[in-house]
């Protein structure tokens, strides 16, 4: 006996499905102010299901207690050392543009001037730029309205976090109470996708397969790169007397911006440190900066993403595109979008494959 269409001659289900469509819009709706702690605790739980998994196992199955124990634990190894890391920061921050403006203050850049190869350096740009713009006191009082812009800037940060720490409180406790779901539902989590997709089983595989290991490496790929050149460039101002905790986590963040990247980070603090009569520190900065930390992330980003089957370019603009729409966040979600929009094109391919060959054969 044949069996019926699935949705043709059957207005029922027609209907069924744009109910369902209109209720999970809804839905989504309700969800959408919290959409990022759900997300990143889903991502977070996607990296570390099989260490949960380990922990399931020494206790005996029991999901509870291990997801539990597993949410505690992350609870102490990100969030007690990063609002320390933080803290350090701004105080750093702090101290060194007190530091800029005391050395702005002085005679320091009237001596800065009188060095030779300043005048040099004067008298050629004197034939592009307005004679103003090289004025030693006009470049001391922008130096100290930028010191000053930057001391309130940290102070602000600071007042602005004891301001908002209920809301990070919230965020943060969204992200543990979704976590410790989706490590101890994981495989219910994962099966209730697989039937509620229209797809074969190999297609599900793929599809799954594919947004796991994109998730993956957009999260190893981005912020374990970002925490090594942050390491690596702060050890490099260790050594050329720059106040490395600060500018190092300035260049982790700095590193998540495709094309400049570190730079943003290493050119100008080379400079300074010509410009301060440190020569030698400032030309072992520039190699620093080219060899060393662009070394790092010309062989870590890549090793991070060859679990993904895109390409090089297409990598480079689902991260600029997803930095441009989402933000910081899509660093993760440009490659995740696009992942699936590969899967889907090969889908395509394999279930066409006759009609296309067909058309190329036309």
């Amino acid at each position: 006996m044949d069996e019926k269409p699935l949705l043709k001659d059957q207005p029922n289900r027609w209907v069924l499905l744009v109910f369902l469509a209109v209720s999970l819009y809804a839905c989504f709706l309700l969800v959408e102010p919290f959409l990022q702690p759900i997300i990143l605790a889903i991502l977070i739980g996607m990296l570390t299901i099989p260490l949960h998994e380990r922990l399931v196992a020494k206790l005996n199955g029991r999901h509870n207690i291990a997801s539990l124990l597993s949410v505690l634990l992350l609870t102490l190894l990100l969030l007690i050392p990063a609002t320390m890391v933080l803290a350090a920061i701004l105080k750093q921050g702090i101290t060194y543009s007190l530091m800029v403006k005391d050395w702005a203050t002085g005679e320091n850049v009237h001596e800065l001037f009188q060095q030779p190869w300043m005048l040099d350096l004067k008298a050629w740009l004197g034939r592009v730029l307005p004679a103003e713009a090289l004025d030693p006191e006009k470049i001391r009082s922008q130096a100290l309205a930028a010191a000053s812009a930057a001391g309130k800037q940290f102070a602000g940060v600071s007042t602005a976090m004891l301001g908002s720490v209920t809301a990070f409180v919230v965020d943060f406790g969204l992200v543990l109470f979704v976590l410790f779901f989706v490590l101890r539902d994981h495989n219910k989590l994962f099966e209730f996708i697989r039937h509620a997709l229209p797809l074969s089983r190999s297609q599900e595989d793929a599809l799954l397969q594919e947004v796991v290991e994109v998730s993956k490496s957009a999260l190893l790929g981005s912020f374990l790169t970002a925490i090594t050149q942050g390491f690596v460039g702060g050890f490099g101002f260790f050594l050329a007397g720059i106040p490395a905790l600060f500018w190092g986590s300035m260049m982790a963040v700095s590193s998540l911006i495709p094309v400049v990247g570190t730079a943003l980070v290493w050119v100008p603090a080379a400079i300074y440190l010509f410009l301060s009569g440190e020569t030698g520190w400032g030309i072992f900065m520039l190699v620093w900066g080219v060899v060393v930390i662009g070394s790092v992330d010309n062989f870590l980003r890549p090793l991070f993403m060859q679990g993904s089957s895109m390409g090089t370019v297409v990598v480079f603009f689902s991260l600029l595109g997803g930095l441009h729409v989402f933000g910081l966040a899509g660093l993760i979600y440009g490659p995740i979008i696009f992942s699936i929009a590969l899967v889907f094109f090969r889908l395509y391919e394999a279930e066409f494959s006759e009609f296309l060959k067909s058309q190329d054969n036309n």
